[in-house]
């Protein structure tokens, strides 16, 4: 009895990887993506970066802006486009070119998309009947030279009078701009109210000077200059005046405090000229109990600062005086206290470059409600250029979002390798060790990859690649599927090849080891025992050499008396015994031996031979089909950042179109250089091949009695 089909949409099916999908066949289909069950999606989400797909037609779909495409983002996107398009079928070819009268004028969508593209192409000025994604997806070409846009903001081609044009560049020199989107820098409302605001206030900073200017300025036009001068010297005075308190205090400090002859002396030697610095740490005057400072006994490395503080203060507080004490220094300081107290109360800095005089002729004119007026000119057509914006976004997701459903819901794209076809998560081609990675995917965050990958059941190189001509560096993982992994670890360089054919230079940083194919597991054994003996002979040698060099320069230092031991005829006799107990145990060994297979035929042999083999290869040669049966790309993807919801399996056969090892014609070559077999090696191995066969034609015609094995 034929199992009945659930009530609903009727949707094919595909099998691919070894796992049953969905197939998207139809418009139709795609206009139903929001009743397919989302347990039946290959992937519930993705991220909007790093994959072989206009990054903007996924941020269009991404419309919270998470950095991720879901599953209801995509049916909301597949809703959207299906019911203004026309030819539904036609979203699947994936075309860059949409006619006119493909746009689904039916309905209030469709219409305005209409109008808007006729507006995009007579901004172009194109006389065409149809438009294209790049066309469509040029806001700065589209809007180039329009005086209003709908984004809020002008430009001084915005304004029709010379004053707003000059007023606006003038807002966007003081303020900062926004990007317009025709691609030049313009002005928002915000802009326009802070500009102003800036004008009344520093504006008001400065009529606040002016009424208090007196004590604002005690100094007049010199005030700033007067400032910086007490400023430079204020805690040398306050140094000086403590040492002659001190001194008050009790004169015998006096010589601890002044200026010390053996300080100077120190450095009297030296040119004095060159000494500013610890000329500068003595005191600026000498310290007396009636700390007085004068104006006639400066210590030189201070007279420059001092005169200037002389010149603008002192000698218009003080004209005639010689002198001052710590009370008067002390109430020049406090003139200033109005003067820093207006300066902490500056507000307008971005307009006090224009100077009060154009500061206060902006003010007059008040231009602020013509530039408002332009703005809200401006916002008047956001309806009208949002629309634009709408198609671009119908014309990218028309020519990408068949891509995106083929690597979404089906993975046909990765599958379809026959036909050119890559996944959207592919960056391009490792060439590394002989062999060509097909497979090759951007990792975002190495942390990620930590145990993850481990799971996929595959080969996979991490690499960092870096291109010198870009000046960028990235890290891949390749997925390696085929060859010999001996000499593959971190360190090893390869070549990588992005997708425009740029290329990279890689280095292995991490390998992630599970077999490449039930070849490589036959023999991954005998590898290992070859392995193992190989250490332990170079170890072993490695042992001798040191030894008889430890024993050559214990001979060399011992000299004479120890250069040569005397004959033991007891330990030889020893050896020999030993050694003919072994030769008779090896005899007996080989006599059994013969005796159990003396009735074996040649064909036994070879199946007791086989049957060893599959003994030792068996388990390796299972374990690794197995495990070629399950890889799964899937835990790789989840690393970077996919939430697959199903398995993407790479099986045996699949698994050789990923990976391609070169391959060289069989022919005989002269190689000069080639390392040649020595005479006596080819004579041994002859002599032992004629031993061999001596030995199996004397077995089996039964004359090898005199062994003890024969008939």
């Amino acid at each position: 009895m034929a199992k009945k089909q659930p009530q609903g949409y009727p949707w094919k099916y595909c099998s691919l990887g070894g796992v049953v999908r969905v197939n998207i066949t139809s418009g139709e289909d795609i206009a139903h993506l929001g009743e397919l069950d989302q347990k039946l999606w290959t992937v519930l989400s993705c991220p909007t970066k790093d994959l072989a797909i206009d990054a903007r037609t996924l941020q269009l779909i991404d419309t919270d802006g998470d950095g991720r495409v879901r599953v209801q983002e995509v049916v909301a996107a597949a809703q959207w486009l299906t019911s203004v398009v026309r030819d539904r079928d036609a979203i699947l070819k994936g075309e860059s070119e949409l006619k006119l009268d493909g746009i689904n004028t039916d309905c209030e969508a469709g219409r305005k998309l209409y109008d808007s593209a006729k507006q995009i192409l007579a901004n172009l000025g194109l006389e065409k009947d149809s438009v294209t994604a790049d066309e469509a997806a040029d806001s700065v070409a589209i809007f180039a030279g329009t005086q209003f846009n709908g984004d809020g903001v002008i430009t001084p081609a915005s304004a029709d009078e010379e004053a707003l044009k000059t007023l606006i560049a003038t807002i966007v020199e003081k303020t900062g701009s926004a990007t317009d989107r025709s691609g030049e820098p313009g002005i928002t409302a915000e802009h326009i109210e802070a500009f102003y605001t800036a004008l009344s206030e520093y504006a008001a900073w400065q009529e606040a000077a002016e009424a208090g200017k007196a004590a604002i300025f005690p100094y007049g036009d010199n005030t700033a200059a007067a400032l910086a001068a007490c400023e430079a010297i204020k805690d040398k005075v306050a140094d000086y005046f403590m040492r002659c308190k001190l001194i008050r205090f009790d004169e015998a400090v006096t010589a601890a405090v002044d200026v010390s002859a053996e300080r100077v002396g120190a450095i009297s030697g030296q040119n004095l000229a060159t000494q500013g610095e610890e000329i500068a740490a003595c005191p600026l005057a000498r310290p007396t109990k009636e700390a007085v400072l004068p104006f006639d006994a400066v210590n030189p490395a201070w007279q420059a600062q001092f005169d200037a503080v002389k010149a603008l203060v002192l000698d218009v507080d003080f004209p005639k005086a010689k002198a001052i004490d710590e009370a008067q220094w002390n109430a020049v300081l406090a003139k200033f206290a109005p003067y820093t107290a207006w300066l902490s109360e500056k507000k307008g800095d971005a307009v006090e470059a224009l100077g009060i005089d154009e500061v206060r002729a902006l003010l007059k004119a008040d231009r602020k409600a013509d530039l408002l007026a332009l703005i809200d000119a401006d916002k008047a057509l956001e309806a009208e250029a949002a629309s634009i914006d709408d198609v671009k976004k119908l014309l990218l997701l028309y020519r990408d979002f068949a891509k995106l459903l083929r690597n979404y819901v089906i993975f046909t794209d990765f599958y379809g390798r026959k036909e050119g076809t890559r996944g959207m998560f592919e960056v391009g081609r490792l060439y590394i060790d002989e062999r060509c990675c097909d497979l090759c995917i951007k990792v975002s965050d190495m942390g990620a990859h930590g145990d993850m990958p481990k799971l996929s059941g595959m080969f996979l190189l991490y690499c960092k690649c870096t291109s010198k001509t870009k000046g960028e560096t990235m890290d891949i993982v390749a997925v390696m599927t085929d060859g010999s992994t001996r000499d593959l670890r971190p360190g090893k360089n390869g070549l990588f090849y992005d997708l425009d054919g740029g290329d990279w230079d890689a280095v292995i940083t991490k390998v992630v080891e599970n077999p490449i194919s039930v070849k490589a597991a036959f023999w991954a054994p005998y590898r290992k025992v070859s392995n193992f003996i190989s250490e332990k002979i170079d170890k072993s040698a490695a042992d001798k050499d040191a030894a008889a060099l430890s024993k050559l320069t214990a001979s060399a230092d011992a000299g004479p008396a120890g250069a040569k031991q005397p004959f033991d005829i007891a330990k030889f006799a020893g050896i020999a015994a030993a050694v003919g107990m072994a030769l008779a145990g090896i005899g007996a060994v080989l006599v059994a031996i013969g005796a159990a297979v003396k009735s074996l035929t040649w064909w036994q042999w070879l199946i007791i031979i086989a049957a060893v083999m599959l003994l030792i290869s068996g388990p390796s040669c299972f374990i690794a089909w197995r495990k070629l049966r399950k890889r799964n790309l899937g835990p790789v993807l989840n690393a970077n950042g996919w939430a697959i919801n199903s398995q993407v399996l790479v099986n045996i056969l699949f698994g050789k179109t990923l990976t391609s090892v070169a391959k060289y014609p069989k022919m005989k070559l002269d190689d000069p250089y080639a390392r040649k077999t020595p005479w006596w090696r080819k004579c041994l191995c002859w002599l032992i091949a004629l031993l061999v066969i001596a030995f199996a034609v004397l077995y089996f015609t039964g004359n090898l009695g005199w062994m003890g094995i024969g008939a």
